[in-house]
Parts: structure tokens; sequence; C-alpha cells
């Protein structure tokens, strides 16, 4: 939006890409109308200082907005039900409980350094130094 110049044409696919909320898009479409900026919503061109370009775009607007919160909806509904059945884990850890135990046994009688721990487990320095890290937290 930076680079829009008077007499420019601003394209947009959708307009949840161009503003997250309904008062983002109508701050963003007075910008671009205060600089002279043509708004083009997936495909059809839009004047914001026309009655009826304005409501479309703000019935668009919301209609975005509406979207966005539905599908924030519907991805926590479909967490939680996840989370109840016990599928819900997040990343998994790259070292069993064993391995993890064997790694600080080995680190503790220092006989090995960070890299040589890492190459031994197959991952890497940083997950040994994360390891090493959440056992003195």
């Amino acid at each position: 939006m930076a680079a829009c110049r008077a007499g420019d044409t601003l394209v947009v696919t959708k307009l949840d890409r161009l503003a997250r909320s309904l008062s983002d898009a109508r701050d963003i479409a007075d910008e671009l109308t205060a600089k002279g900026v043509v708004l083009s919503l997936g495909g059809s061109t839009h004047d914001p200082t026309d009655p009826v370009g304005r409501l479309l775009f703000n019935v668009l607007g919301m209609v975005a907005e509406f979207e966005a919160d539905l599908i924030r909806m519907r991805t926590r509904e479909g967490m939680a039900i996840a989370k109840a059945k016990g599928r819900l884990k997040g990343k998994q850890a790259k070292l069993s409980k064993t391995q993890r135990k064997l790694l600080l046994m080995l680190h503790d009688a220092g006989e090995h350094t960070q890299a040589e721990l890492a190459e031994l487990f197959q991952v890497s320095r940083t997950t040994v130094y994360r390891e090493l890290q959440r056992r003195s937290a």
C-alpha cells in the first residue's frame, strides 16, 4: 500500500487478504480514498466515495470477518475434541525417556561433548542443549 499513488488500482483477490477486521478494512479504504487509489476486490472495482460502493465494501467486510470468526470457532472446537480424545499432543519429542536418561548420564560423566552426544543420538546439538536446559529448569 505504501507504493500506491493517485490513479493506481490496488488489486486484492479476497478482502480477508487485505484486512483482519471490518474496522481495519474501513481504515485501509479511507487511506486508499485519501490517496486517490481505486480498490479492486475479486475482479470488481469498488469506489468508496460512492454510497453504493461504500455499502458493498462494508457488506463484503462483514462477510469476510464472519468467515474468519467461523474458521477460528471451528478450529477451537476441533482442538477441544482432539484434546478430549487424547489426540492433541503437539510436537513429538526427539528423544524417548530412556534416551533422555542415557544422554543426561553420559553428559554428567563428562566424557563426551555436546556435539558427540548429538551424533550418538542422531539429533542436532540444539536438541542436546535443550534437554540439558530442561533438566536444570
